[in-house]
């Protein structure tokens, strides 16, 4: 087997690798992110009652559903854009479309 074959082999292994993580991440997610607390923090919300928010992150318009504890589900721990945001929708300061 080749150099080439032997590296296009292990990138596409590492790709499905990553493809199985963020979908187990996914399941987990939605399973954890039942009770949607969007209304509890007043934000707004689509027909699906997830909050309308601008993520900070991404710097793009979100629909996502919030926890008891102010989090959108694409909360990701230890990130400071993300502690930001939770922090300001705790607060009443995030920015929503």
């Amino acid at each position: 087997m080749g150099d080439r074959l032997r590296r296009v082999l292990h990138q596409q292994a590492r790709k499905a690798g990553r493809e199985y993580a963020r979908s187990k991440r996914a399941y987990r997610d939605g399973r954890d992110w039942g009770d949607n607390r969007a209304a509890d923090f007043d934000l707004p919300t689509d027909a699906e009652d997830r909050a309308r928010i601008v993520c900070r992150r991404h710097a793009e318009k979100r629909r996502v559903a919030v926890n008891r504890d102010g989090e959108p589900a694409c909360f990701e721990a230890d990130h400071p854009d993300c502690e930001g945001c939770a922090e300001d929708v705790r607060e009443g300061r995030i920015q929503t479309w």
